[in-house]
């Protein structure tokens, strides 16, 4: 009985270590980028410094990215704004997630519909920062 029991519980833990093994581990770089600058040379240069960022840690691990939009900033997500849509779509498309702060949205009267259909929100732009950072992110403003 108690070798029954035995092979029970080693067959279950071959299995469980060969499910953890093939079970991919992630990115393993965090970073969360904060836009609030007005339109200007910041828009640019965010676009580069992701980008830049993203191949520099695909061949350390691959990355996991979020860029926060709040303030003025929230400006460069608006559909209106089609200076930089391909580009912000470029990003949206390789897995960077684009937040909107839902508080500068209610204060700058911006809607659901007025940013582009990739964006996501977040209830507050900074608190969605601290968040990243208590969990260990990389914080670039």
């Amino acid at each position: 009985m108690k070798k029954s029991i035995l092979a029970v519980i080693a067959l279950v833990l071959v299995l469980v270590f060969a499910a953890v093994s093939q079970t991919p581990a992630g990115p393993k770089h965090h970073v969360v980028f904060q836009l609030s600058e007005p339109e200007g040379a910041a828009w640019g240069s965010l676009i580069i410094h992701v980008n830049n960022m993203r191949d520099a840690l695909a061949k350390d691990g691959g990355s996991e990215v979020e860029v926060v939009f709040f303030a003025a900033g929230l400006n460069m997500l608006r559909k209106t704004n089609t200076a930089y849509e391909a580009r912000l779509k470029q990003l949206a498309d390789a897995g960077v997630t684009l937040s909107a702060c839902q508080n500068a949205m209610r204060l700058m009267n911006v809607k659901t519909e007025d940013l582009f259909p990739f964006a996501s929100q977040v209830d507050s732009g900074v608190a969605e920062l601290a968040r990243k950072q208590e969990a260990g992110w990389a914080y670039i403003h």
